[in-house]
């Protein structure tokens, strides 16, 4: 099984995060679109057909062992989405 690039990953979900937030201010048609977009890129990358279920995924990849010191040089906190 071919295991998503987690610094994709992390920009998709903080992509993701972004259009939410702007979407709850104000929805602007753009944005909506694009954030669907970004929802079902992740729904793809995860393997997943619901939104929830991709990001639960995405924050699972995200904390496994065996991340690069790149990874956390690139800003990876450990931070998830989903609680």
């Amino acid at each position: 099984m071919l295991v998503p690039d987690r610094k994709v990953v992390r920009e998709l979900l903080t992509r993701y995060a972004s259009l939410r937030i702007a979407q709850a201010e104000r929805h602007v048609p753009t944005a909506a679109r694009e954030l669907e977009d970004v929802s079902y890129t992740l729904c793809v990358m995860m393997g997943t057909s619901v939104i929830h279920d991709a990001i639960a995924k995405a924050d699972a990849l995200l904390l496994t062992k065996g991340r690069s010191e790149a990874a956390e040089a690139d800003g990876e906190n450990g931070l998830t989405l989903v609680g």
